[in-house]
């Protein structure tokens, strides 16, 4: 394991996959169509398991909403939190995630059930009134959807062996998020001053560039257009949980629609304090690689956002 100031190690079971997954994925191609159809297939599987915590809670979301009884006795609501427990716990036991990664996933639960407690307050939007384990207006379940964005962001962390070239001072991205998160509270009594936060985003993470490691190539893509990507997939998320009546927005109570793509500004926004909420437990690492190959290697390959180089994998990633 790497010490806690270093990169994220993979748990147990994830090396043992990733082990049985390299050996049979070394035997592929290296170059032509075979070997970026390769790099894309990884990539894509890589993605879905950062994303089985969430996943798995937006499945059983979409389910309940399709099969669930509404006369049933047991509540809905009271049904998701504990099919949200029990998703946590055998994420835990499965050695899916370990307990340091944990801290920072319940970190993210506290902070997401805050402001859901305001929120719902002030109308912003509302939950089924059904079931007995919520706090207030809010269901229990509800943190978890929050924390399920931790998750993803701690798994991805260690899955890619992302590496950053000039990420900005650490106290500096805190403040930063500090801000972020104080302004989805005050926005309701002074101005709103998102657009004004963005512009402070791209300020202070406008010239550092992620590196991630899908297979054999380690690819480069300014940050700023991974917090955009992500947001939008959030943004999708939240439209399958809002058609299957999780919460609803005061505009969607008269008949459901799409979430209006301004909120992909908020779950921008939201991505700068899940990001310092990570680094908490994964503090960012520079490149360590060696120098980028030549335009005249022939392992080199243009990538969308950056370009592709190839770099001995280490064993364990």
């Amino acid at each position: 394991m790497h010490s806690p100031s270093g990169p994220a190690a993979l748990t147990t079971a994830e090396h043992a996959i990733d082990t049985r997954f390299r050996a049979i994925l070394a035997r592929l191609p290296r170059h032509g169509p075979a070997g970026w159809l390769t790099e894309f297939a990884v990539f894509g599987l890589k993605q879905a398991w950062s994303c089985v915590f969430g996943g798995a809670m937006l499945a059983v979301i979409f389910a309940a909403q399709l099969w669930y009884p509404r006369d049933a006795a047991f509540a809905r609501n009271d049904f998701l939190t504990l099919a949200a427990v029990a998703i946590q716990v055998a994420m835990v036991a499965g050695r899916l995630e370990s307990l340091r990664e944990l801290r920072v996933v319940v970190l993210f639960h506290l902070v997401g059930t805050a402001m859901e407690l305001f929120k719902t307050q002030v109308g912003s939007w509302s939950y089924a009134s059904d079931g007995l384990l919520r706090i207030g207006a809010v269901p229990l379940f509800s943190g978890f959807m929050y924390a399920a964005v931790g998750s993803y962001l701690v798994r991805v962390n260690r899955l890619f062996d992302l590496r950053f070239t000039r990420y900005p001072r650490r106290w500096v991205t805190a403040v930063l998020a500090a801000a972020i998160y104080a302004n989805f509270f005050t926005n309701h009594y002074v101005a709103d001053v998102r657009w004004l936060l963005i512009a402070a985003v791209a300020l202070v993470f406008g010239r550092c560039v992620m590196q991630f490691r899908i297979f054999r190539f380690r690819w480069r893509m300014p940050l700023l257009l991974a917090f955009l990507l992500v947001a939008f997939f959030i943004w999708l998320a939240e439209n399958i949980a809002t058609w299957s009546n999780a919460w609803l927005y005061p505009s969607q109570l008269g008949g459901w629609h799409l979430v209006s793509p301004a909120k992909l500004a908020s779950w921008f926004l939201l991505m700068i304090i899940s990001v310092v909420l990570v680094t908490w437990i994964s503090p960012p690492q520079p490149p360590d690689d060696p120098p980028p190959a030549t335009a005249a290697d022939p392992d080199r390959a243009d990538a969308p956002g950056g370009t592709a180089t190839v770099t001995p994998p280490s064993p364990a990633r």
